[in-house]
């Protein structure tokens, strides 16, 4: 007969996405996770398989983080390039959650790993990217005055941004931060 587990998996894949988020998938060792999540390595292994198996779980806990503060209040929106604007301003809130700077825990894992990036994490990060990209298109076609190859360009444009905006909410004050955006946007 299986053991029951003594904890709450969507509670302990929260603490090691923080934790991964802080630290960087490399940095973070099995024992770290041990300690953060409050559970042993026989039950990270039963339960996630592998290290790997914690990331990915963490990458869907943080996925959802981001679809209730981020997302879902873009897909709603019908303010078109201002609902995107928008959403760059509370990406730096919820980059900036609990007074730490951050960053996007995707970004962060694309610059820490890079072209060695394991195939299955790198589908979840592109998969999410694709999501957003996809989001900040159907915005700016609410404008119809705009070709859908300038759409196109202007999407590309602001996921760049995006990005860029990540690694810079870990190091920049908020003025810095606050003038990057609205010049990002005086011209769309």
């Amino acid at each position: 007969m299986a053991r029951k587990k003594e904890y709450i998996e969507d509670e302990v894949i929260e603490k090691a996405m923080e934790l991964f988020w802080r630290n960087g998938y490399e940095t973070t060792s099995v024992r770290m996770l041990e300690k953060e999540m409050g559970i042993n390595q026989f039950s990270i292994y039963s339960s996630f398989g592998n290290k790997k198996g914690v990331f990915i779980k963490s990458l869907a806990c943080y996925k959802g983080k981001a679809k209730l503060e981020l997302i879902n209040k873009l897909q709603k929106s019908s303010d078109g390039i201002n609902a995107i604007k928008q959403y760059f301003y509370d990406f730096i809130k919820f980059s900036r959650e609990s007074r730490l700077n951050k960053g996007c825990l995707i970004t962060n894992t694309v610059n820490e790993l890079g072209e060695k990036a394991d195939q299955e994490i790198m589908t979840e990060i592109v998969n999410f990217a694709t999501n957003v990209k996809h989001l900040f298109i159907e915005k700016l076609e609410l404008n119809d005055k705009k070709t859908s190859q300038i759409i196109k360009e202007q999407a590309n444009y602001l996921m760049v941004s995006l990005q860029g905006l990540s690694v810079a909410s870990k190091m920049f004050d908020q003025e810095q931060l606050d003038d990057f955006i609205e010049n990002t946007f005086k011209n769309l």
